[in-house]
Protein backbone atom coordinates (compact mmCIF):
# COMPACT_ATOMS: atom_id res chain seq x y z
CA UNK A 1 0.00 0.00 0.00
CA UNK A 2 1.59 3.54 -0.57
CA UNK A 3 -0.69 6.82 0.67
CA UNK A 4 1.66 9.59 0.66
CA UNK A 5 4.75 8.64 -1.42
CA UNK A 6 5.30 7.71 -5.38
CA UNK A 7 7.60 4.94 -6.58
CA UNK A 8 10.42 5.70 -9.28
CA UNK A 9 11.48 3.34 -11.86
CA UNK A 10 14.71 1.72 -11.00
CA UNK A 11 17.22 -0.57 -12.56
CA UNK A 12 18.23 -3.45 -10.09
CA UNK A 13 22.23 -3.81 -9.10
CA UNK A 14 23.36 -4.96 -6.13
CA UNK A 15 20.08 -5.35 -4.80
CA UNK A 16 18.58 -7.83 -4.28
CA UNK A 17 20.44 -10.66 -3.51
CA UNK A 18 19.61 -13.98 -5.33
CA UNK A 19 17.70 -16.77 -3.61
CA UNK A 20 20.98 -18.61 -3.73
CA UNK A 21 22.49 -15.80 -1.68
CA UNK A 22 19.73 -15.28 0.62
CA UNK A 23 19.84 -19.53 1.60
CA UNK A 24 23.50 -19.10 1.89
CA UNK A 25 23.09 -16.32 4.34
CA UNK A 26 20.47 -18.58 6.47
CA UNK A 27 22.46 -21.63 6.37
CA UNK A 28 25.81 -19.41 8.14
CA UNK A 29 23.64 -18.31 10.50
CA UNK A 30 22.79 -21.74 11.00
CA UNK A 31 26.17 -22.83 12.03
CA UNK A 32 27.08 -19.38 13.84
CA UNK A 33 24.20 -20.63 16.23
CA UNK A 34 25.05 -24.64 16.17
CA UNK A 35 28.53 -24.47 15.95
CA UNK A 36 30.87 -23.96 18.74
CA UNK A 37 32.05 -20.49 19.45
CA UNK A 38 33.13 -17.56 22.30
CA UNK A 39 29.02 -16.55 21.62
CA UNK A 40 27.79 -20.53 22.14
CA UNK A 41 29.78 -20.74 25.15
CA UNK A 42 28.46 -17.33 26.33
CA UNK A 43 24.56 -18.27 25.42
CA UNK A 44 24.09 -21.93 24.78
CA UNK A 45 24.60 -23.63 22.10
CA UNK A 46 21.21 -24.42 19.98
CA UNK A 47 19.32 -27.49 18.34
CA UNK A 48 19.84 -27.93 14.37
CA UNK A 49 15.81 -27.56 13.91
CA UNK A 50 15.36 -24.88 16.65
CA UNK A 51 18.11 -22.87 14.65
CA UNK A 52 17.20 -23.11 10.86
CA UNK A 53 13.69 -21.78 11.54
CA UNK A 54 15.35 -18.68 13.55
CA UNK A 55 18.03 -17.98 10.90
CA UNK A 56 15.08 -17.82 8.06
CA UNK A 57 12.71 -15.44 10.46
CA UNK A 58 16.40 -13.51 10.92
CA UNK A 59 16.31 -13.43 6.91
CA UNK A 60 12.92 -12.49 6.37
CA UNK A 61 13.34 -9.66 8.47
CA UNK A 62 16.63 -8.22 7.38
CA UNK A 63 15.44 -8.83 3.85
CA UNK A 64 11.89 -7.02 4.37
CA UNK A 65 13.65 -4.00 5.87
CA UNK A 66 16.50 -3.80 3.46
CA UNK A 67 13.83 -4.65 0.52
CA UNK A 68 12.00 -1.39 2.02
CA UNK A 69 14.97 0.59 2.52
CA UNK A 70 15.70 0.20 -1.35
CA UNK A 71 12.34 1.11 -2.81
CA UNK A 72 12.74 4.37 -0.95
CA UNK A 73 16.07 5.25 -3.08
CA UNK A 74 15.37 3.26 -6.25
CA UNK A 75 17.95 5.31 -8.26
CA UNK A 76 20.85 4.02 -5.92
CA UNK A 77 22.71 0.93 -6.86
CA UNK A 78 21.87 -0.66 -3.72
CA UNK A 79 25.10 -1.15 -1.78
CA UNK A 80 23.29 0.64 0.90
CA UNK A 81 20.34 -1.97 0.89
CA UNK A 82 23.06 -5.14 1.12
CA UNK A 83 24.89 -3.28 3.60
CA UNK A 84 21.74 -2.55 5.93
CA UNK A 85 20.56 -6.18 5.22
CA UNK A 86 23.90 -7.83 6.47
CA UNK A 87 23.49 -5.27 9.78
CA UNK A 88 20.15 -6.57 10.25
CA UNK A 89 20.89 -10.05 10.34
CA UNK A 90 23.93 -9.50 12.42
CA UNK A 91 21.40 -7.47 15.04
CA UNK A 92 19.01 -10.07 14.99
CA UNK A 93 21.42 -13.08 15.44
CA UNK A 94 22.66 -11.19 18.19
CA UNK A 95 19.03 -10.95 19.70
CA UNK A 96 18.52 -14.64 19.56
CA UNK A 97 22.12 -15.41 21.13
CA UNK A 98 21.11 -13.29 23.88
CA UNK A 99 17.68 -15.21 24.34
CA UNK A 100 19.34 -18.47 24.47
CA UNK A 101 18.23 -21.65 23.49
CA UNK A 102 14.54 -22.12 23.57
CA UNK A 103 12.77 -24.83 24.81
CA UNK A 104 10.34 -26.47 22.26
CA UNK A 105 7.61 -26.40 24.20
CA UNK A 106 7.66 -22.64 25.33
CA UNK A 107 8.95 -21.68 21.82
CA UNK A 108 5.48 -19.72 21.84
CA UNK A 109 5.60 -17.41 25.10
CA UNK A 110 8.70 -16.65 24.77
CA UNK A 111 8.86 -13.89 22.33
CA UNK A 112 9.42 -10.80 24.47
CA UNK A 113 11.99 -7.60 24.56
CA UNK A 114 12.07 -8.11 28.66
CA UNK A 115 12.97 -11.12 29.58
CA UNK A 116 11.90 -10.64 32.42
CA UNK A 117 8.35 -10.62 31.84
CA UNK A 118 8.74 -13.40 29.36
CA UNK A 119 7.48 -16.13 31.25
CA UNK A 120 4.16 -14.20 32.65
CA UNK A 121 3.38 -13.51 29.03
CA UNK A 122 1.29 -15.57 26.22
CA UNK A 123 2.23 -14.77 22.38
CA UNK A 124 -0.07 -15.54 19.44
CA UNK A 125 2.31 -14.68 16.37
CA UNK A 126 0.76 -15.79 12.92
CA UNK A 127 3.93 -13.66 11.37
CA UNK A 128 6.18 -16.99 10.63
CA UNK A 129 6.51 -18.20 6.85
CA UNK A 130 5.71 -16.17 3.78
CA UNK A 131 3.91 -12.89 3.28
CA UNK A 132 0.49 -13.72 2.37
CA UNK A 133 -2.58 -12.08 1.79
CA UNK A 134 -5.44 -13.70 3.65
CA UNK A 135 -9.20 -12.85 4.21
CA UNK A 136 -12.41 -13.77 6.45
CA UNK A 137 -12.41 -18.03 6.12
CA UNK A 138 -8.48 -18.24 6.51
CA UNK A 139 -9.10 -15.76 9.30
CA UNK A 140 -11.53 -17.51 10.95
CA UNK A 141 -9.26 -20.75 10.61
CA UNK A 142 -6.14 -18.59 11.62
CA UNK A 143 -7.25 -17.14 14.89
CA UNK A 144 -9.40 -19.35 16.05
CA UNK A 145 -6.79 -20.11 19.04
CA UNK A 146 -7.77 -16.76 20.27
CA UNK A 147 -11.51 -17.87 20.52
CA UNK A 148 -10.53 -20.43 23.01
CA UNK A 149 -12.17 -19.56 26.54
CA UNK A 150 -9.75 -18.81 29.54
CA UNK A 151 -6.94 -17.90 26.98
CA UNK A 152 -4.08 -15.94 28.80
CA UNK A 153 -2.83 -14.00 25.91
CA UNK A 154 -1.16 -10.27 26.52
CA UNK A 155 0.23 -10.52 22.72
CA UNK A 156 -0.49 -10.26 19.52
CA UNK A 157 1.51 -10.17 16.22
CA UNK A 158 -0.15 -9.98 13.21
CA UNK A 159 2.38 -9.06 10.73
CA UNK A 160 3.81 -10.49 7.48
CA UNK A 161 -0.16 -10.86 6.82
CA UNK A 162 -2.06 -8.96 4.43
CA UNK A 163 -5.52 -8.73 5.70
CA UNK A 164 -8.50 -7.54 3.64
CA UNK A 165 -11.93 -6.28 5.22
CA UNK A 166 -13.29 -9.62 5.58
CA UNK A 167 -10.34 -11.17 7.75
CA UNK A 168 -10.35 -7.61 9.53
CA UNK A 169 -14.34 -7.93 10.60
CA UNK A 170 -13.73 -11.54 11.87
CA UNK A 171 -10.27 -10.04 13.87
CA UNK A 172 -12.43 -7.10 15.24
CA UNK A 173 -14.86 -9.86 16.82
CA UNK A 174 -12.49 -11.04 18.42
CA UNK A 175 -10.13 -8.54 19.44
CA UNK A 176 -12.76 -6.81 21.00
CA UNK A 177 -13.50 -9.28 23.54
CA UNK A 178 -9.61 -9.83 24.05
CA UNK A 179 -8.29 -6.07 24.35
CA UNK A 180 -8.55 -5.70 28.28
CA UNK A 181 -5.90 -8.50 28.88
CA UNK A 182 -3.60 -7.11 25.84
CA UNK A 183 -0.52 -5.42 26.62
CA UNK A 184 1.42 -5.90 23.36
CA UNK A 185 0.03 -5.31 19.33
CA UNK A 186 1.99 -5.64 16.61
CA UNK A 187 0.24 -4.59 13.46
CA UNK A 188 3.40 -4.13 11.53
CA UNK A 189 3.05 -4.57 7.60
CA UNK A 190 -0.51 -6.12 7.54
CA UNK A 191 -1.97 -4.11 4.88
CA UNK A 192 0.90 -4.79 2.21
CA UNK A 193 -0.65 -4.69 -1.44
CA UNK A 194 -3.88 -3.51 -0.67
CA UNK A 195 -5.77 -0.53 -2.38
CA UNK A 196 -5.59 2.88 -0.47
CA UNK A 197 -9.61 2.42 0.59
CA UNK A 198 -9.53 -0.94 1.65
CA UNK A 199 -6.26 -0.23 3.82
CA UNK A 200 -7.56 2.60 5.36
CA UNK A 201 -10.54 0.32 6.01
CA UNK A 202 -8.56 -2.19 7.57
CA UNK A 203 -7.08 0.07 9.51
CA UNK A 204 -10.14 1.77 11.23
CA UNK A 205 -11.60 -1.72 12.04
CA UNK A 206 -8.50 -2.87 14.12
CA UNK A 207 -8.58 0.92 15.44
CA UNK A 208 -11.96 0.44 16.91
CA UNK A 209 -11.71 -3.18 17.71
CA UNK A 210 -8.53 -2.08 20.26
CA UNK A 211 -9.76 1.36 21.12
CA UNK A 212 -10.30 1.36 24.98
CA UNK A 213 -7.34 -0.99 25.58
CA UNK A 214 -4.11 -0.27 28.28
CA UNK A 215 -1.13 -1.27 25.68
CA UNK A 216 2.03 -1.35 26.84
CA UNK A 217 3.31 -1.55 23.39
CA UNK A 218 1.66 -1.05 19.77
CA UNK A 219 3.97 -1.58 16.46
CA UNK A 220 2.55 0.13 13.16
CA UNK A 221 5.47 -0.13 11.30
CA UNK A 222 6.25 -0.59 7.60
CA UNK A 223 2.18 0.33 6.70
CA UNK A 224 2.92 3.04 4.89
CA UNK A 225 0.76 5.38 6.99
CA UNK A 226 0.88 8.82 5.66
CA UNK A 227 -1.28 10.64 7.30
CA UNK A 228 -4.60 8.99 6.28
CA UNK A 229 -3.18 6.28 8.11
CA UNK A 230 -1.92 7.97 10.91
CA UNK A 231 -5.77 9.32 11.52
CA UNK A 232 -7.32 5.86 10.25
CA UNK A 233 -5.77 4.65 13.49
CA UNK A 234 -6.72 7.82 15.65
CA UNK A 235 -9.03 6.38 18.12
CA UNK A 236 -6.17 3.75 19.27
CA UNK A 237 -4.31 6.16 19.53
CA UNK A 238 -6.00 9.14 21.60
CA UNK A 239 -7.54 6.19 24.04
CA UNK A 240 -3.98 5.43 24.74
CA UNK A 241 -2.91 6.41 28.30
CA UNK A 242 -0.58 3.69 29.13
CA UNK A 243 1.79 3.34 26.26
CA UNK A 244 5.70 2.54 26.81
CA UNK A 245 6.63 1.82 23.63
CA UNK A 246 5.44 2.45 20.07
CA UNK A 247 6.67 1.79 16.71
CA UNK A 248 6.07 3.99 13.61
CA UNK A 249 9.45 3.00 10.97
CA UNK A 250 9.09 3.19 7.61
CA UNK A 251 5.68 4.47 7.22
CA UNK A 252 5.57 7.74 4.70
CA UNK A 253 5.63 9.77 7.90
CA UNK A 254 4.91 13.26 6.08
CA UNK A 255 5.10 16.33 7.88
CA UNK A 256 1.40 16.41 8.30
CA UNK A 257 1.53 12.87 9.40
CA UNK A 258 4.11 14.01 12.20
CA UNK A 259 1.37 16.53 12.97
CA UNK A 260 -1.11 14.18 13.47
CA UNK A 261 1.01 12.17 15.73
CA UNK A 262 1.28 15.07 17.56
CA UNK A 263 -2.51 15.68 17.90
CA UNK A 264 -3.80 12.32 18.37
CA UNK A 265 -1.34 10.72 21.24
CA UNK A 266 -2.71 12.42 24.15
CA UNK A 267 -0.31 11.21 26.83
CA UNK A 268 2.93 10.06 26.26
CA UNK A 269 4.09 10.49 29.75
CA UNK A 270 5.19 7.37 30.41
CA UNK A 271 6.79 6.77 26.97
CA UNK A 272 9.94 4.74 27.28
CA UNK A 273 10.57 3.52 23.97
CA UNK A 274 9.85 6.04 20.66
CA UNK A 275 11.60 4.24 17.43
CA UNK A 276 10.49 6.60 13.98
CA UNK A 277 13.04 5.17 11.28
CA UNK A 278 12.97 5.91 8.13
CA UNK A 279 10.62 8.70 7.26
CA UNK A 280 10.26 11.42 5.39
CA UNK A 281 9.56 13.84 8.39
CA UNK A 282 11.40 16.94 7.41
CA UNK A 283 12.19 20.29 9.36
CA UNK A 284 8.05 20.69 9.96
CA UNK A 285 7.72 17.04 10.53
CA UNK A 286 10.23 17.62 12.90
CA UNK A 287 8.63 20.26 14.76
CA UNK A 288 5.84 18.80 15.43
CA UNK A 289 7.48 15.34 16.68
CA UNK A 290 10.05 17.46 19.34
CA UNK A 291 6.80 18.19 20.96
CA UNK A 292 5.69 14.58 21.63
CA UNK A 293 9.53 14.24 22.52
CA UNK A 294 8.98 17.24 24.94
CA UNK A 295 6.07 15.85 26.44
CA UNK A 296 8.23 12.54 27.36
CA UNK A 297 10.02 12.81 30.36
CA UNK A 298 10.33 9.20 30.81
CA UNK A 299 11.94 8.75 27.39
CA UNK A 300 14.80 6.12 27.22
CA UNK A 301 15.61 4.77 23.73
CA UNK A 302 14.71 7.16 21.32
CA UNK A 303 15.16 6.66 17.18
CA UNK A 304 14.67 9.51 14.37
CA UNK A 305 16.99 7.88 11.67
CA UNK A 306 16.94 8.39 8.10
CA UNK A 307 13.89 11.09 8.69
CA UNK A 308 15.17 13.65 6.34
CA UNK A 309 15.55 16.43 9.09
CA UNK A 310 17.91 19.13 8.52
CA UNK A 311 19.11 22.26 10.60
CA UNK A 312 16.03 23.89 12.25
CA UNK A 313 14.19 20.54 13.25
CA UNK A 314 17.61 19.11 14.67
CA UNK A 315 17.70 21.90 17.08
CA UNK A 316 14.03 21.73 17.71
CA UNK A 317 14.51 17.73 18.55
CA UNK A 318 17.99 18.61 20.41
CA UNK A 319 16.24 20.86 22.28
CA UNK A 320 12.83 18.54 23.22
CA UNK A 321 15.69 15.66 24.06
CA UNK A 322 16.99 18.45 27.09
CA UNK A 323 13.51 17.30 28.58
CA UNK A 324 14.56 13.77 28.14
CA UNK A 325 17.25 13.03 31.21
CA UNK A 326 16.74 9.07 31.42
CA UNK A 327 17.89 8.80 28.04
CA UNK A 328 20.16 5.44 27.79
CA UNK A 329 19.79 5.07 23.70
CA UNK A 330 19.91 7.83 21.05
CA UNK A 331 19.86 7.32 17.38
CA UNK A 332 19.77 10.01 15.04
CA UNK A 333 21.75 8.82 11.72
CA UNK A 334 21.23 10.13 8.00
CA UNK A 335 20.07 13.24 9.30
CA UNK A 336 21.21 16.61 8.13
CA UNK A 337 21.62 18.45 11.60
CA UNK A 338 24.68 20.20 10.25
CA UNK A 339 27.35 22.16 12.69
CA UNK A 340 24.28 24.31 13.91
CA UNK A 341 22.08 21.00 15.10
CA UNK A 342 25.52 19.64 16.24
CA UNK A 343 25.67 22.31 18.59
CA UNK A 344 22.05 22.40 19.89
CA UNK A 345 22.61 18.59 20.75
CA UNK A 346 25.77 19.21 22.73
CA UNK A 347 23.63 21.21 24.96
CA UNK A 348 20.85 18.59 25.28
CA UNK A 349 23.41 16.06 26.26
CA UNK A 350 24.97 17.66 29.31
CA UNK A 351 21.88 16.92 30.51
CA UNK A 352 22.20 12.45 29.97
CA UNK A 353 23.77 11.41 32.54
CA UNK A 354 22.34 7.81 32.33
CA UNK A 355 22.84 7.43 28.39
CA UNK A 356 24.85 4.46 27.54
CA UNK A 357 24.10 4.14 23.62
CA UNK A 358 24.76 7.27 20.69
CA UNK A 359 24.12 6.79 17.62
CA UNK A 360 24.81 10.47 15.61
CA UNK A 361 26.79 9.23 12.20
CA UNK A 362 26.39 10.61 8.61
CA UNK A 363 24.68 13.92 10.57
CA UNK A 364 26.95 16.80 8.63
CA UNK A 365 28.66 17.61 12.23
CA UNK A 366 32.01 18.58 10.71
CA UNK A 367 34.70 19.41 13.03
CA UNK A 368 32.22 22.09 14.72
CA UNK A 369 29.80 20.26 15.67
CA UNK A 370 31.90 17.24 16.93
CA UNK A 371 33.69 18.75 19.02
CA UNK A 372 30.82 20.36 20.93
CA UNK A 373 28.88 17.06 21.44
CA UNK A 374 32.79 15.31 22.49
CA UNK A 375 33.15 18.05 25.21
CA UNK A 376 29.44 17.55 26.28
CA UNK A 377 29.56 13.79 26.89
CA UNK A 378 32.82 13.97 28.46
CA UNK A 379 31.10 16.04 31.54
CA UNK A 380 27.76 13.64 30.86
CA UNK A 381 27.13 9.82 30.56
CA UNK A 382 29.95 8.12 32.55
CA UNK A 383 28.42 4.83 31.73
CA UNK A 384 28.38 5.17 27.95
CA UNK A 385 29.17 1.92 25.99
CA UNK A 386 28.76 2.95 22.20
CA UNK A 387 29.88 6.09 20.14
CA UNK A 388 29.09 6.63 16.57
CA UNK A 389 29.99 9.59 14.92
CA UNK A 390 30.96 7.86 11.16
CA UNK A 391 30.69 10.25 8.14
CA UNK A 392 30.27 13.30 9.42
CA UNK A 393 33.52 14.98 7.56
CA UNK A 394 35.48 14.78 11.02
CA UNK A 395 39.28 15.90 10.67
CA UNK A 396 42.42 15.59 13.01
CA UNK A 397 41.63 18.46 14.56
CA UNK A 398 38.46 17.66 16.14
CA UNK A 399 40.44 14.48 17.16
CA UNK A 400 41.84 16.27 20.77
CA UNK A 401 38.45 16.49 22.21
CA UNK A 402 36.89 13.30 20.66
CA UNK A 403 40.38 11.53 22.37
CA UNK A 404 39.60 13.01 26.02
CA UNK A 405 36.19 12.24 25.52
CA UNK A 406 36.90 8.77 25.19
CA UNK A 407 39.24 8.72 28.16
CA UNK A 408 36.52 9.23 30.21
CA UNK A 409 34.33 6.56 28.83
CA UNK A 410 36.00 3.55 30.91
CA UNK A 411 33.14 1.56 30.10
CA UNK A 412 32.99 2.09 26.25
CA UNK A 413 33.16 -1.38 24.07
CA UNK A 414 32.34 0.18 20.57
CA UNK A 415 33.81 3.22 18.76
CA UNK A 416 32.93 3.88 15.46
CA UNK A 417 34.56 6.69 13.52
CA UNK A 418 34.38 5.35 10.06
CA UNK A 419 34.20 7.87 6.72
CA UNK A 420 35.66 10.39 8.33
CA UNK A 421 39.53 12.14 7.66
CA UNK A 422 41.22 11.14 10.62
CA UNK A 423 44.49 10.34 8.88
CA UNK A 424 47.53 8.71 10.84
CA UNK A 425 47.57 12.15 12.94
CA UNK A 426 44.09 11.49 14.62
CA UNK A 427 44.54 7.65 14.65
CA UNK A 428 47.37 7.59 16.58
CA UNK A 429 46.07 9.90 19.09
CA UNK A 430 42.70 7.75 19.28
CA UNK A 431 45.26 4.51 19.96
CA UNK A 432 46.97 6.34 22.62
CA UNK A 433 43.69 6.97 24.71
CA UNK A 434 42.04 3.06 24.19
CA UNK A 435 45.07 1.43 25.84
CA UNK A 436 43.80 1.46 29.47
CA UNK A 437 39.63 0.15 27.93
CA UNK A 438 39.54 -2.87 29.07
CA UNK A 439 36.16 -3.34 27.87
CA UNK A 440 36.90 -2.31 24.49
CA UNK A 441 34.96 -5.23 21.72
CA UNK A 442 34.81 -3.00 18.43
CA UNK A 443 36.80 -0.51 16.33
CA UNK A 444 35.68 0.77 13.25
CA UNK A 445 37.99 3.79 11.55
CA UNK A 446 37.65 2.22 7.92
CA UNK A 447 37.88 4.72 5.10
CA UNK A 448 39.91 7.34 7.32
CA UNK A 449 42.93 7.78 4.52
CA UNK A 450 44.68 6.00 7.10
CA UNK A 451 48.29 4.81 6.16
CA UNK A 452 50.67 1.86 7.79
CA UNK A 453 51.36 4.55 10.37
CA UNK A 454 48.53 4.94 11.55
CA UNK A 455 47.19 1.42 11.16
CA UNK A 456 50.44 -0.11 13.41
CA UNK A 457 49.13 2.09 16.68
CA UNK A 458 45.45 1.12 16.59
CA UNK A 459 46.25 -2.32 15.60
CA UNK A 460 48.87 -3.16 18.91
CA UNK A 461 46.86 -0.85 21.25
CA UNK A 462 43.84 -3.17 20.77
CA UNK A 463 45.06 -7.11 19.71
CA UNK A 464 46.21 -7.54 23.67
CA UNK A 465 42.55 -6.82 24.64
CA UNK A 466 41.34 -10.05 25.96
CA UNK A 467 37.68 -9.32 25.08
CA UNK A 468 38.44 -7.29 21.82
CA UNK A 469 36.06 -8.92 18.96
CA UNK A 470 36.56 -6.66 15.63
CA UNK A 471 38.90 -4.28 13.95
CA UNK A 472 37.52 -2.56 10.72
CA UNK A 473 40.49 -0.75 9.41
CA UNK A 474 39.18 -1.58 5.42
CA UNK A 475 39.11 1.23 3.14
CA UNK A 476 42.12 3.04 4.10
CA UNK A 477 46.21 3.56 2.80
CA UNK A 478 47.96 0.52 4.09
CA UNK A 479 50.91 -0.59 2.03
CA UNK A 480 51.48 -4.37 0.85
CA UNK A 481 54.87 -4.51 3.85
CA UNK A 482 51.89 -3.21 6.34
CA UNK A 483 49.62 -5.80 5.18
CA UNK A 484 51.92 -8.38 6.15
CA UNK A 485 52.49 -6.92 9.66
CA UNK A 486 49.22 -6.68 10.47
CA UNK A 487 48.44 -9.65 9.32
CA UNK A 488 51.48 -11.24 11.94
CA UNK A 489 50.06 -9.08 14.50
CA UNK A 490 47.17 -10.69 14.25
CA UNK A 491 48.04 -14.06 13.54
CA UNK A 492 46.82 -15.60 16.97
CA UNK A 493 43.21 -14.08 16.56
CA UNK A 494 42.37 -13.20 12.61
CA UNK A 495 38.81 -13.53 13.47
CA UNK A 496 38.91 -10.26 15.20
CA UNK A 497 40.28 -8.17 12.31
CA UNK A 498 37.84 -7.40 9.45
CA UNK A 499 38.44 -7.67 5.38
CA UNK A 500 40.47 -5.42 3.84
CA UNK A 501 39.81 -5.95 0.17
CA UNK A 502 39.40 -2.20 -0.29
CA UNK A 503 42.26 -1.09 0.92
CA UNK A 504 44.50 1.03 -1.25
CA UNK A 505 48.02 0.65 -0.90
CA UNK A 506 48.65 3.81 -3.30
CA UNK A 507 46.41 6.30 -1.52
CA UNK A 508 44.26 6.37 -4.43
CA UNK A 509 40.16 5.73 -4.75
CA UNK A 510 39.41 2.65 -6.49
CA UNK A 511 38.61 2.18 -9.86
CA UNK A 512 35.03 1.53 -10.73
CA UNK A 513 35.85 0.22 -13.89
CA UNK A 514 34.28 -3.26 -14.24
CA UNK A 515 30.66 -1.84 -12.84
CA UNK A 516 29.32 -5.63 -12.79
CA UNK A 517 32.37 -7.64 -11.37
CA UNK A 518 32.90 -4.93 -8.41
CA UNK A 519 28.79 -5.15 -7.49
CA UNK A 520 29.14 -8.47 -7.27
CA UNK A 521 32.43 -8.34 -4.88
CA UNK A 522 30.61 -6.22 -2.78
CA UNK A 523 27.93 -8.14 -2.52
CA UNK A 524 29.98 -11.20 -1.46
CA UNK A 525 31.66 -9.02 0.86
CA UNK A 526 28.36 -7.54 2.86
CA UNK A 527 27.44 -11.46 3.06
CA UNK A 528 31.12 -13.26 4.28
CA UNK A 529 31.52 -9.95 6.71
CA UNK A 530 28.38 -10.94 8.61
CA UNK A 531 29.35 -10.81 12.15
CA UNK A 532 27.78 -10.81 15.27
CA UNK A 533 28.51 -7.68 17.17
CA UNK A 534 27.90 -8.01 20.98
Amino acid sequence: MELDSQHRPFSIKLWPPSQNTRQMLVERMTNNLTTKSIFTQKYGTFDKEETEEDAKRIEDASFATANLFYEKEPDGDGGSAVQLYAKECSKLLLQVLKRGPSKRDNRDVSLTSDNTTALHETVFDISKGQRAFIEAEEAQELLKPLTEPGNSVTKICFSNRSFGVGAALVAQTILVTLKEQLKVVDLSDFIAGRPEAEALNVMNIFSTALEGSALRSLNLSDNALGEKGVRAFGALLKSQNCLEELYLMNDGISKEAAKAINELIPSTEKLKVLHFHNNMTGDDGALALAEVVKRSPFLEDFRCSSTRIDAEGGVALSDALGHCTRLKKLDLRDNMFGVEGGVSLSKALTKHAELREIYLSYLNLEDEGAIAIANALKESAPHLEVLELSGNDITAGSVPAIAACIAAKQFLSKLILAENELKDEGTIQVSKVLEGHIQLTEIDLSSNQITWSGVQQLALAVVQKADFKFLNINGNYICNEGIDELMDIFKNSPGRLGLLDDNDPDGKDGDDDDEEEGSNNELESEMKNLAVND
